[in-house]
């Protein structure tokens, strides 16, 4: 029954939410028309000069400050966006020429086009004409608002009232703007040049500024997906990283959570002697910087590392081709140099690295589990086992269940981890991965940058960039809806 009314008080709650969502997009709309069929000749001239609004309810200041930014913008348009635009289509046409006159010993240059300074202008030249669409259809409701205050003979700010305001009660707007314009100048902007590069040729062979590369719609997407070639196979390639880059991610995360839950169990257990020296070991291991950690593993278990000595003076290097395990031709055991024990051993690794952080956060988690809970199962009879699975693990995993979201997309991106524990060590043997620039051991992250930094095939790493970053945003949504709909916060309150 309890459990029927929470789901009905949660139905109810998105129905309110659903409501005001759809009563304030309605009101929004109704405003707006109103601008238009009710405004008088201030709120209509405010088409044309957008500061007429301002002018006629004796806002001088902020009506001259309005008309300079549609003034600026006019400009830019002219200057600026359009003459990009116009080559938006084709992305250049005149190519990188020059001409040496051996009579005045001078090299000319032509007039030549870039393709991707045409692309980043225009971009940012579409994004400003949404931004000023946004900025006049907010100007015209607030000259009808001006309007309406008039009429109902209410008091006017002055600029001065307006700047107070704005240092004052709405100090929280004013402090978000600067922030609010560095996330779209380096992530918005960045993600649509990225989505655009993806549907156009640019590689080592269409490289700016001494060459065009132009617009080819969704070969990329289709190469990546279903194309098959003789010489490039990234429908190959792109399964098996995707597949491998999934099964690494959901690895890492858990084990490290898992494994840094049991191990904060383990030392704040009450049989456990020296907590706080087995704590603060941990602590400093995770006080080294994660390259030198990584690049170290790596010399360790490379094939003439100390771990390969070790093991083949010990003779399990022999006892493991003995049984089938390592080829004959070995002389060492290839931890890092050869598919699945690179794969396991990356893993194994990552739980070196990674535990130590998730039992500190466990630590702190655990110290402020429901006792009283755990308390009243004990006197029915609970085994610790029971009480582990059925209290405190609940209660962490509504803790920690966003961070343990985020930890998963984190690991899909873990560039670190993959690419200083094989760059240079691991070469791959499968020609169809060399075809297309990648390795058994790559995630889409590593061979994207593999693409970019090496071999400069842009267009087949923004089409990698696009889906890492659709995987990302599909799985946090869910996963994040579905913590939150739990509503089992209040149960550990």
């Amino acid at each position: 029954m309890a459990k029927t009314v929470k789901q009905v008080a949660k139905a109810l709650k998105k129905k309110e939410k659903r409501d005001a969502f759809k009563k304030s997009f309605k009101d929004y709309f109704s405003f707006l028309g109103n601008a238009f069929t009710k405004g008088d000749w201030a709120v209509k001239s405010s088409l044309l000069v957008m500061g007429m609004g301002c002018f006629a309810r004796k806002q001088i200041l902020k009506g001259i400050l309005i008309t300079l930014v549609e003034i600026c913008y006019i400009l830019a348009m002219i200057v600026y966006v359009i003459p990009n635009l116009a080559k938006f289509g084709t992305l250049g046409t005149e190519k990188f020429s020059q001409t040496f006159d051996p009579l005045t010993m001078t090299t000319t240059v032509n007039d030549y086009d870039n393709s991707f300074l045409i692309l980043l202008n225009s971009i940012i030249g579409i994004f400003l004409i949404f931004c000023f669409i946004l900025y006049y259809i907010g100007n015209l409701r607030r000259a009808y608002a001006l309007q309406v205050r008039a009429e109902q003979g209410k008091h006017i700010n002055t600029f001065k009232e307006d700047l107070r305001e704005m240092l004052g009660n709405r100090f929280h707007i004013t402090m978000l703007t600067l922030p609010a314009m560095g996330v779209v100048l380096m992530n918005i902007l960045p993600i649509l040049v990225l989505v655009a590069i993806a549907f156009t040729n640019y590689d080592q062979g269409h490289m700016p500024p001494n060459d065009l590369f132009t617009w080819v719609g969704w070969i990329n997407f289709k190469n990546l997906f279903v194309g098959q070639s003789m010489t490039i196979t990234f429908s190959y390639a792109f399964w098996r990283i995707l597949i491998w880059t999934l099964v690494w991610s959901f690895l890492a995360t858990f084990t490290c959570f898992i494994g840094g839950i049991l191990l904060a169990k383990l030392i704040n257990g009450k049989g456990v002697k020296f907590p706080k020296m087995w704590r603060t070991l941990f602590i400093i291991a995770i006080a080294v910087p994660q390259f030198v950690t990584l690049l170290l593993v790596r010399n360790f278990f490379g094939d003439q590392g100390i771990v390969n000595t070790i093991c083949s003076n010990i003779g399990l290097t022999d006892w493991l081709k003995h049984i089938g395990i390592l080829g004959s031709s070995y002389s060492y055991i290839p931890f890092l140099t050869k598919p699945g024990w690179a794969h396991v051993m990356i893993i194994l690794i990552n739980i070196w690295v990674g535990v130590p952080y998730q039992m500190l956060i466990a630590t702190g988690v655990l110290m402020n589990a429901p006792e009283d809970q755990m308390e009243s199962a004990r006197i029915d009879g609970a085994t610790n086992r029971q009480i582990f699975w059925k209290i405190t693990m609940p209660y962490v995993m509504v803790v920690q269940g966003p961070a343990l979201i985020t930890d998963f997309v984190k690991n899909i991106n873990n560039f670190n981890v993959i690419y200083l524990l094989t760059q240079d060590v691991y070469v791959t043997t499968n020609q169809q991965l060399a075809n297309s620039n990648a390795k058994e051991v790559d995630l889409l992250v590593t061979w994207l940058f593999r693409l970019t930094n090496e071999y400069y095939n842009y267009k087949m790493a923004s089409v990698i960039g696009i889906i890492v970053f659709i995987i990302c945003v599909v799985f946090t949504l869910v996963s994040y809806s579905r913590v939150m709909a739990g509503g089992r916060e209040e149960d550990y309150q």
